[in-house]
């Protein structure tokens, strides 16, 4: 079945829904598939596409790994391909948001948790269960959710597998942002074309920075800055002219 991920551009955003709103986006194989091709692609169009938007159809982000699936016995193209493309999910050029309403529970938030931003509504709904499941972590849980909540939030999520709303997510870290439901298309457009209107160059060489120095001693990471820098953006005269011209203005 085509379109488990439908990709749609406009004005340098690139929006990736997840495409099975009749199964609340349980994610399989063949969605990973697909997953993979767009993100792939995104990775090659810097020059075109400045921000990435990851999202579910219908009236949630995902319920998570498709546990039907599971049972019947999983056939990936080749061993952890699904925790590959979550990693270069991850490692895109370009800041990725996870925009989550609804159901974002374990193999669903392990995807949501390669965004470099959550954007949640209200109504969002997030949980690690695999320990309800007699699961373990292979997509990431381990590692990005301490990272992003502390390991002592992380120990309590994955041990009573409890789910927690957009507004506990705020409060621990695990969301960047919380918004009402009923404007929350408005608020994400509005933080999007935020991020859109500054550097491209600048978010690039921000994100790669971050990635490569997570985990270094402070003067290890500070000598990376400095001499590992991408240097300034090809608009950065352009964009200064600008803010000193608009300045003089009366």
């Amino acid at each position: 079945m085509a379109g488990l991920v439908l990709r749609e551009d406009k004005d340098g955003l690139a929006t990736l829904t997840l495409n099975r709103p009749e199964k609340l986006n349980a994610l399989n194989v063949p969605m990973f598939v697909e997953l993979r091709e767009h993100v792939d692609s995104i990775a090659r169009e810097t020059g075109r596409i400045g921000l990435v938007v990851v999202r579910g159809a219908g009236k949630c982000f995902s319920a998570g790994h498709d546990l039907a699936d599971i049972a019947a016995g999983e056939r990936p193209p080749r061993p952890n391909f699904q925790a590959e493309t979550i990693e270069r999910l991850a490692n895109l050029p370009q800041p990725v948001i996870s925009a989550v309403v609804g159901h974002c529970y374990t193999g669903a938030l392990e995807l949501a948790l390669a965004g470099d931003l959550i954007f949640a509504a209200e109504s969002a709904k997030f949980a690690d269960t695999h320990a309800r499941w007699a699961l373990v972590p292979a997509w990431g849980m381990s590692q990005r959710l301490p990272r992003r909540v502390g390991r002592a939030k992380a120990r309590e999520m994955m041990f009573t597998c409890k789910t927690y709303t957009g507004a506990e997510a705020l409060a621990m870290g695990l969301a960047n942002f919380c918004v009402p439901d009923d404007s929350y298309e408005r608020e994400l457009g509005a933080i999007a074309k935020m991020i859109l209107a500054n550097s491209w160059h600048s978010h690039r060489a921000n994100k790669r920075l971050l990635i490569e120095t997570d985990a270094l001693p402070l003067e290890a990471g500070l000598a990376h800055e400095v001499y590992r820098s991408a240097g300034v953006g090809p608009d950065m005269r352009e964009r200064i002219a600008a803010f000193t011209s608009k300045a003089r203005k009366p």
